[in-house]
Formats: structure tokens, sequence, C-alpha cells
């Protein structure tokens, strides 16, 4: 199969994912990129294997974000010096991530920036934790670690380090900004403090039980990482989930995203000193929250997508009480809007702040909902749907000014829209509907591959899953949106002032652990 009319022969994935797998050399790999690139679609992911026990050498494997679905490609790579040409000259995303790669697996990008990115000073220059020979019990001593953090010069110019270590309870983040006044000239990240070795502990475990560790790997993104998990399972074995399970999943995915929009606009209304938004949106959140534990078991809705299915069904009177609450959210919901939109002050800290322009948001390949503020309308629910969502038209909400003020519209157009979809998914989930919840899981082929990709509420979510012998997971990996989108938050800073850097982090709220993984 041909994707793009390029010369690379792709093969379908099975399952319900639109998915295309090639292999590639070099030359052909950029090729395709560039058409990629050329034909409005996207970087998604990149991630590394090591194939030495099956006598080749590494892999290194690209995921990308086109008309037909999600293209794969993977190019070998030679056992000694492993290198492979820089993809981010073509899509910038891909920068962090190559250098993440290295720093695990030892494979490199021909790139300029080799400048570590998980590795802080605390592993041995020789020793990369993903490589099949590595000890995961070893450890090292702790060392004070010297990033070549870029510097910014001339007359007024100073630093302002901000963290690793924040104030509450947010995960760590080192955020180095160059300013003359207040006045932000550049911001610079420093990552990979909540690196805790996730697709090293995937290999120990099997693959029915991997859905457990997918869904810790954002924990406000359980469902949908648990789906994503599930589905790449699901593909590599040939297990199709009962229609029950798959409107189960819609509705349980929808609520984790109508969970973390209403906290989401508290904490902005809050970072524009407008604590009553903060108050009622917590609130909100909270009896969402509460009726989830209810209904479901969990408050965050861990643990309820498993492999083949779902492990919780609406019990009777479920329906009723969540449609009661849908139209008591939206009801609240929508005073609160107009509260946000006519409220001066609020509208001067949001307005024309923390701009990220949509041709700066297509070249950086942002997704979710901070794209969607900038005029990228990539929602999977929508473009590349799998069941049920083929049959929930979902109408994905969508902004130009890329500002505070969009990010905020959006939330509360995907509020809305979540809303109309689990009415929709409830008028479904009825006595009617065959109430088989699971299908079994099959024996995995030893090599088999899955892939799966699902819409979460700040992004899109790519697991790629690779079966070992007996039951065994020989590769997973895990990615959140995030890793591309934080780069963004660098270029949306700068021209602001710092007193504003809270309120625009806090509009794109992405995740630490996400990327980290």
């Amino acid at each position: 199969m041909q994707i793009l009319n390029h010369s690379l022969q792709f093969e379908a994935l099975p399952g319900a994912l639109a998915a295309y797998r090639a292999t590639a050399d070099e030359a052909r790999l950029l090729s395709f990129a560039s058409s990629v690139r050329q034909s409005g679609g996207r970087f998604v992911a990149l991630w590394g294997s090591d194939e030495r026990d099956r006598n080749a050498g590494f892999a290194l494997h690209a995921a990308f974000g086109i008309a037909e679905g999600l293209a794969l490609v993977t190019l070998p790579l030679p056992a000694d010096n492993p290198e492979y040409p820089d993809l981010a000259e073509i899509f910038p995303a891909a920068n962090r991530l190559q250098r993440a790669t290295y720093d695990l697996l030892g494979i490199r990008s021909r790139g300029e920036d080799q400048r570590p990115w998980l590795r802080h000073a605390n592993w041995p220059a020789d020793y990369f934790p993903l490589r099949r020979d590595s000890d995961p019990a070893q450890q090292f001593e702790t060392q004070n670690e010297e990033y070549a953090f870029v510097r910014v010069e001339g007359d007024g110019v100073h630093e302002i380090p901000v963290g690793p270590i924040h104030a509450g309870i947010i995960e760590p983040g080192h955020f180095r900004f160059s300013i003359v006044g207040e006045k932000v000239l550049r911001l610079e990240q420093r990552l990979g403090w909540t690196h805790k070795g996730i697709e090293k502990r995937f290999e120990q475990l099997p693959l029915s039980d991997g859905y457990k560790l997918a869904g810790r790997v954002s924990g406000d993104t359980t469902v949908a990482f648990s789906w994503a998990y599930c589905l790449a399972a699901e593909t590599l074995t040939g297990c199709t989930p009962p229609p029950r399970a798959l409107w189960l999943r819609a509705l349980l995915l929808e609520r984790e995203r109508i969970a973390n929009h209403l906290g989401d606009l508290g904490y902005l209304g809050n970072d524009a000193a407008l604590s009553f938004g903060l108050a009622q949106f917590l609130r909100l959140k909270e009896d969402w929250q509460r009726l989830s534990d209810q209904l479901f078991g969990h408050r965050y809705l861990m643990d309820r997508i498993v492999p083949g299915g779902v492990a919780c069904d609406l019990p009777p009177g479920g329906g009723a009480l969540m449609l009661a609450q849908c139209e008591s959210i939206e009801r609240e919901v929508r005073i609160l809007k107009d509260i946000y939109d006519e409220h001066a002050g609020l509208q001067d800290r949001f307005l024309t702040t923390g701009r990220l322009l949509p041709a700066l948001a297509g070249e950086l390949s942002i997704s979710g909902l901070v794209g969607r503020a900038s005029s990228q309308t990539w929602d999977l629910r929508g473009q590349n749907p799998i069941a049920p969502y083929d049959q929930l038209n979902v109408q994905v909400a969508s902004h130009r000014n890329g500002d505070v003020a969009a990010r905020v519209a959006v939330r509360f157009d995907e509020i809305f829209e979540a809303l109309r979809a689990t009415r929709q998914i409830l008028v479904v989930l009825t006595d009617e509907l065959c109430r088989d919840l699971i299908e079994p899981l099959p024996s995995a082929r030893d090599g088999a591959f899955g892939v799966g990709w699902i819409e979460g509420w700040r992004g899109d979510v790519l697991v790629a899953l690779e079966a070992g012998p007996d039951g065994s997971i020989r590769r997973c990996h895990c990615h959140d949106a995030s890793s591309r989108i934080w780069p963004a938050l660098e270029h949306a800073v700068m021209g602001n002032i710092v007193p504003d850097f809270p309120l625009i982090n806090k509009s794109f709220n992405l995740s630490y652990s996400g990327q980290d993984v």
C-alpha cells in the first residue's frame, strides 16, 4: 500500500485503527518525512529499540499523522555506531525525542543539538538503560549536572531560574528565563526529573497486565493511556472488544475530558485573580468525580479499561444520574462562561497573552487543545475515529487567536461537546445492548506488533507495543502529546512579562510525567 504516493511500501496493521507500517533506509525516511510536511501532515512520535538479540542492530521508529491515519516508519541501524539523519530539520518537534532516544539507547541523530535530555549526570556515559543487556536494578551515585543552557547576552539582560522544585504539589521542571526588566526575551526548559524507567518496567510485565502501568504514565490521562495500550494489545492479538465495552470506553474518556477541563478553567480564573472561578469550577469538578467514584468505583477511573473490554458497567439507575448531572453541569458552566467572557479584568489578562501563532503551531506539530486554539484542527475523534466515535460525529472545537483566551474558549467548547457526546452514548447504553463487557485476549505471537492512538483531553496519546515470548512485553513506548507541545510554551511566553508566565503555563497545562518516560 502506498501512502502519499510515496515509494515506501506500507502494510496496513490489523484492527480498528487506520495505521500503516513500512521499513525504510535513511534517504527514504527523509523523503517520506518531507512529503508528510509538504502535505500538511504532522510528526507524532519517535523512539528506538534494541534488536541485537535478534542478530540485528538497533532500530529507529517514527510516527506521522497523515490524512489516511497513522504512518509508522522503521529505520534499521547497525549495532556499531548507530546513527541516523536529523529529523528535527524537517520537524523541529523531533529534537527532544532524538536526544531522549540517545540517552536511553545510545542511538544518535546527526543533529547539532547533542545535549542530554533524560540523562541528568546520574548515569555513566556508557550506560543506556533501555538496551536489552542493561541491569534495571543497577544504581549510581547522584551527581550535580552542568547543563548547557543557551545564554542571552546584552545590556540589562539577566536570568531568573525557576524550579525544578515548585511551590505546592506540582511536578518538577526547571525554567530558565532571560529577561530585560519584566519582559521575557527567552525561556528554556530543562525537564526529565520525573523519569521513572517506565519503558524498562514494561519489559518485566506480562502483556495482559501492561495496561495498569500505561494508565499511570500520566495520572490525569489514565483513561486515554489505558485505552491506547489496550487498543495496541488488541491489535497484535486480533481481539475485538464487545460493542458495549467500546461505548463504555468512550463514556469514560469523555468523563475524563470534562473533569480536567473543569479543573483547568478554575485554576485559570484563579491565576488571573478571580478566585470565585476557582471555587465554582472545583466544586463542579468534585461533584463530577464523586459520581465517577459512585458509578465506576474510582474518582479518576483508573483500571476501568482492560485488554479486551472494560472492568465495569453502568449500574442500574446510573444513566439517569449521569444525565441529570450533565444537565446541571452544562447549565452552571454556561453561566460561568458568561461571567468569564464579560469580566473585564479577566479578559484583560487573557486576551493577547501567551500567543502561539497558527503558522508556528503547524511548524511545531502542535496537537490537542493547544493546537486547536491555534487553528490546528487535529482531533482523532473527528478525523480518524475508531468505534464508537465513528458514530458520534464529534464537532472539533477550534480558535485562531492562539492566546490564553483562545485556549479558555476551546476548553469551554469541548466541555459542551463532550456533554453532548455523553448524552448520545447514554442513549445507546441501554439494556437492549448486549451486556458482554470483555473478550478474552488471545495469546500473542512473539514479535507481534500493535499500536493504539487515542485523543486524550490534553492531546493525542500513542502506545506502540511489541509482544515477546510466552505472553511477555518485548517493547512498549508510551507517548503523550506534551512531549511535542512543551517547546511551544517557550515561544508563547516570549515578549510577555514574567508575572504572566504562571497563567500562560496553566493555559497549556502540560504533563511532566507524560514526557519523562
